[in-house]
């Protein structure tokens, strides 16, 4: 048994740090930017593999965080709708002053191909970008005020899957149950949990869908470094999934992620009876404008989500959690012990 955590965490006083789980989450979400997190059930792959606790094998395509566009997001028509009437609009005042696109770029500090593929839709111009455009033209702040128009183009309403959105975030809170998340997951303890999929994996099938989710830790080493927070349940690092030596790995692993400064892995002891997790896992993330996502299976259907009211319910859930469980230093001693034990 992994006594001396627990004995240590007995001794600790329960502080409610209502605000640890995402700082400042409860003012991040203005009313006009909200970010789309949706999953996608057409598919076999997302239907059953986009789960909160094990993370999903989808691979992170977030939008570029440089230059002076954004991506547009796959499937999303309304936005691409808008990008191309921000397009046309800024075509139709380039022309009526005589420019070509190269020369309009040259103005503005951007290539022709830029300008080109934002005349046309192909990419989401981001507010500067607008505002270089206005003052070049002499729009007088009527391509400016497009500006509300661009971020509801970036930041629809409904969600993407969480996952695609982690190369994005700087700060993540994840809070598991019956698995460790996918950001922790080893390549073994990965396969033997896409091996309980149902109806199975063909061979090549799981293998690509292992290496995708593994590919999803390089986030973890990304620089300027995100901040990660991660709360499991004891039982999950008790039941030995994929066998002894494939969960011995898993443990060690887990203790070499704790190590990085940017990660902090805690764990909730089973025998605290109660506590506001036992509804379902928490997910939220936070983006480097302030924005944020989130998802738990209890709320809002289990769909990921960037409404204000659900977002504050999850930061407050995951503030009590995590300040319920053990703390790193303790957690890192319960690990140790069930890794000597294993």
């Amino acid at each position: 048994m992994a006594t001396s955590a627990y004995a240590a965490h007995q001794k600790r006083p329960y502080v409610r740090l209502l605000s640890c789980g995402c700082p400042g989450l409860s003012t991040v979400v203005p009313g006009d930017v909200e970010r789309r997190v949706r999953m996608d059930a057409n598919t076999k792959v997302d239907a059953r593999a986009e789960t909160s606790e094990t993370g999903s094998p989808t691979a992170s395509r977030g939008a570029r965080t440089e230059g002076p566009t954004w991506d547009l997001a796959p499937g999303d028509d309304s936005g691409a709708a808008i990008v191309v009437m921000i397009g046309r609009q800024i075509k139709v005042w380039r022309e009526a002053k005589g420019l070509r696109a190269g020369e309009l770029g040259r103005l503005i500090g951007y290539g022709e191909d830029i300008v080109r593929k934002v005349e046309r839709g192909a990419r989401i111009p981001r507010p500067e970008f607008l505002d270089k455009v206005d003052e070049a033209l002499g729009a007088n702040g009527l391509i400016s005020a497009m500006k509300p128009d661009v971020l509801k183009a970036r930041y629809p309403k409904k969600p993407q899957s969480l996952s695609k959105l982690e190369g994005q975030a700087v700060e993540f809170s994840m809070y598991t149950i019956f698995c460790l998340h996918g950001l922790l997951q080893t390549e073994d303890y990965a396969r033997a949990i896409m091996r309980t999929f149902r109806p199975l994996y063909q061979p090549k099938e799981l293998e690509r869908y292992v290496a995708i989710r593994v590919g999803r830790q390089r986030v973890l080493r990304r620089l300027p470094a995100p901040e990660f927070s991660f709360v499991m349940e004891e039982w999950a690092l008790r039941r030995p999934v994929g066998g002894r030596e494939v969960m011995a790995r898993q443990l060690e692993h887990l203790l070499e992620v704790g190590d990085m400064p940017n990660v902090e892995i805690q764990v909730m002891p089973t025998a605290h009876a109660q506590h506001p997790g036992l509804s379902g896992s928490v997910s939220l993330l936070k983006f480097p404008d302030g924005s944020a996502a989130g998802r738990s299976e209890d709320l809002n259907g289990g769909m990921p989500t960037t409404e204000l009211k659900v977002l504050r319910s999850l930061e407050l859930r995951y503030g009590i959690i995590r300040s319920q469980a053990f703390t790193p230093a303790a957690s890192r001693d319960f690990i140790q012990d069930l890794l000597a034990a294993t």
